[in-house]
């Protein structure tokens, strides 16, 4: 069996378990007769999802038809598939899935304690417009976030503990600038990202000209030097984690450098400085 064959055979098996689990009363149909297997049948869920019974077989069989995300849509909706099944659904039929789209719930305490466990190494928690949401004790010592802008691009283009290691910031300044947009592009309707491109577009000339370039980059792992007040360069390996149980946060990670002393510094600031 080839994938592509593998791929249709899922496909099947995926959308009549999907039906049999939706009744004729859930989805506003009369319950008719005594019916042989559970849930709509085909001829329903085509009507239902506006396209033509002999089509939505053809779909169901996996035959090689052209699929439309339009109408994946309505089928996603008449069998009331969640956003997982959803884009499960597109990866089967042969399109790429759309962008998750979020879960706007509160911060919980899970989260917290997910951060909290990377202790005694920083680590933030950043929405989809890189806004700080939540932070470690190791991360409130070592950057200050106390005092750290709201917005961690707008930090890393004004604040001056990045600024001053001018070398260093040159250097990695494209590659956030490059990973912000691949970030951006997965949010196409989040206002507060705009905001933020817009207000640097204004206020920052580095930010502008290298937004103008259009340069796309995954965030990988980058290397971040840090002028903290008290213990002086820190140097850090940072990671940027997505979380699939929440796509619209985002988990950083900030691993001291090896072959530095600023593990060193941080445990000195989490048993010795006051609070900054």
């Amino acid at each position: 069996m080839t994938p592509g064959e593998g791929r249709r055979r899922d496909l099947r098996d995926f959308l009549v378990s999907r039906r049999a689990r939706v009744s004729p009363a859930s989805a506003g149909l009369p319950a008719g007769g005594r019916r042989r297997t559970p849930g709509l049948r085909r001829e329903e869920v085509a009507v239902l999802a506006g396209v033509s019974p002999g089509w939505y077989q053809w779909l169901e069989q996996g035959r090689e038809i052209n699929v439309s995300a339009q109408v994946l849509d309505a089928v996603a909706r008449v069998l009331r598939l969640d956003e997982a099944e959803r884009r499960h659904l597109y990866t089967l039929a042969g399109l790429n899935p759309p962008p998750p789209t979020g879960h706007p719930h509160a911060y919980c305490d899970g989260l917290q304690r997910l951060i909290e466990a990377w202790d005694p190494k920083p680590a933030t928690m950043l929405d989809a417009s890189w806004n700080h949401v939540a932070w470690n004790e190791s991360a409130r010592l070592a950057l200050d976030m106390a005092q750290a802008e709201r917005n961690c691009l707008v930090g890393f283009f004004h604040d001056p503990r990045f600024r001053c290691r001018e070398r260093a910031w040159q250097d990695l300044a494209p590659t956030v600038v490059a990973a912000f947009r691949a970030a951006a592009a997965e949010q196409p309707r989040d206002h507060d990202i705009h905001d933020v491109v817009s207000t640097l577009g204004l206020t920052s000339p580095e930010f502008a000209r290298l937004w103008a370039r259009q340069d796309v980059q995954a965030a990988g792992i980058w290397i971040n030097e840090v002028d903290h007040p008290v213990v002086g360069t820190l140097t850090f390996e940072s990671s940027h984690m997505r979380l699939p149980a929440r796509p619209d946060l985002i988990m950083v990670l900030y691993n001291p450098l090896p072959g530095t002393d600023t593990a060193d510094k941080i445990a000195w600031l989490r048993t010795t400085a006051a609070p900054l």
